[in-house]
């Protein structure tokens, strides 16, 4: 019985180790393929930085010798701001911007420009449309805010405007409407504003004229009341 069993232990030992030697090698383990090297950042243009930040400090040159307005942070007010403008002419203004703010964002833009300058008859090339722009854009955004839009007739009525540019064309030819303005023979923005100005004292010192002779006539009847009732206590007595 021992040899027996010895021999069955014999005998699958050796089909074990036959099998083993039929059995495939195992393939041989790829290497890892190496990480690729994080490429460096690229560079980002600088042509435009620097050409904000010369106009940025060429804007504060300009503010330092008195050749251009601060910019406000608070809530812009075109009363206080353009005191030289009557606050019927800021109205008018104000409604000739808004006719042309297509998008009502509050700004005309560049497309928006170029049409007010083609219902004006003075039609621009993109470049001088840009241009225009830029000579009052004081916050660097490319189109014109209220203020920036007052800014032009400010400009213009110093003299600060070149006369053969777009933005002298514009206040040139924005004419006010003389029905409300009360001016007659006004053609264009700087006779207006003259005879308006003109206009309106001779409007004040009417009115001055006018409350003076009231207050003659309302003392002259307080004055014959007084004399009434002393007359009348004269009887009484």
């Amino acid at each position: 019985m021992a040899s027996q069993e010895l021999a069955r232990k014999l005998q699958r030992r050796l089909r074990w180790e036959e099998a083993e030697q039929h059995l495939p090698e195992p393939a041989p383990r790829a290497a890892p393929a190496p990480e690729p090297e994080p490429e460096p950042p690229a560079r980002a243009p600088t042509a435009s930085a620097d050409a904000e930040l010369s106009a940025k400090l060429s804007r504060r040159l300009d503010i330092n010798e008195g050749a251009a307005r601060p910019r406000r942070c608070q809530v812009f007010n075109p009363y206080t701001e353009f005191p030289e403008f009557s606050r019927r002419l800021i109205k008018d203004l104000e409604s000739m911007f808004k006719l042309y703010d297509a998008g009502r964002d509050g700004f005309i833009d560049l497309m928006e420009l170029k049409l007010m300058m083609e219902k004006l008859g003075a039609p621009q090339t993109h470049l001088g449309l840009k241009s225009m722009i830029k000579e009052v854009d004081e916050d660097f955004d490319g189109k014109l805010s209220f203020r920036e839009f007052l800014l032009i007739f400010h400009k213009a009525a110093a003299g600060e405007l070149q006369e053969e540019s777009g933005l002298m064309a514009l206040a040139k030819l924005s004419e006010i409407d003389v029905a409300l303005e009360g001016v007659k023979g006004a053609k264009d923005f700087f006779e207006a504003k003259v005879l308006a100005l003109s206009c309106a004292s001779k409007f004040e010192a009417e009115l001055k004229a006018e409350q003076e002779e009231r207050r003659r006539e309302e003392e002259k009847r307080r004055l014959r009341q007084a004399a009434f009732r002393e007359l009348k206590a004269t009887f009484s007595t």
